[in-house]
């Protein structure tokens, strides 16, 4: 059995601890949950004051958590198995997240639907570069679009005279 290229340092490829990053977006998306929810309960007409928060829409903290760590989860282990890091891993992830949120409706065409919506919005953005975190200089970027001369074919020796 050959070794994955994986544990090969010359492949280049450097997996994702799956546990580590997805807990890591799930709390982030709990803070963004925690604002939301904050949100609601001021703009909604209640009796409950600021324990609203908890226990009126506390829910909305609980589904933005869930959301972050199954894209982020199905994300890292989608990477980690293909071997790649490219846009399919970030379509993944947003299909479970999407899924999820479809689900939290109890319906199952709602869920397929947010599947295609999230994972294409995720896989697009992922596509075009924005969450792979890559900064290139502008002399890079000059570099790439502007066509280089052709190198020729046979080197010519110089003559002296």
């Amino acid at each position: 059995m050959s070794p994955s290229p994986s544990a090969d340092p010359s492949s280049g490829f450097d997996p994702k601890p799956v546990l580590q990053y997805a807990s890591t977006v799930g709390l982030q998306a709990a803070g963004v949950g925690l604002f939301v929810s904050t949100l609601q309960n001021a703009l909604g007409n209640h009796s409950k004051g600021a324990m609203g928060v908890v226990t009126r829409t506390g829910g909305t903290i609980g589904f933005f958590a869930a959301m972050g760590f199954t894209f982020a989860a199905t994300e890292a282990v989608v990477r980690n198995t293909r071997e790649q890091d490219d846009a399919l891993n970030g379509f993944a992830g947003g299909c479970a997240a999407g899924f999820l949120a479809g689900l939290r409706q109890k319906s199952l065409p709602v869920a397929f639907g947010g599947c295609a919506v999230v994972g294409g919005a995720m896989g697009i953005f992922d596509y075009s570069g924005q969450l792979s975190g890559v900064q290139e200089s502008r002399e890079e970027r000059r570099n790439k679009f502007f066509k280089k001369p052709p190198k020729p074919i046979v080197e010519l020796e110089p003559t002296s005279a």
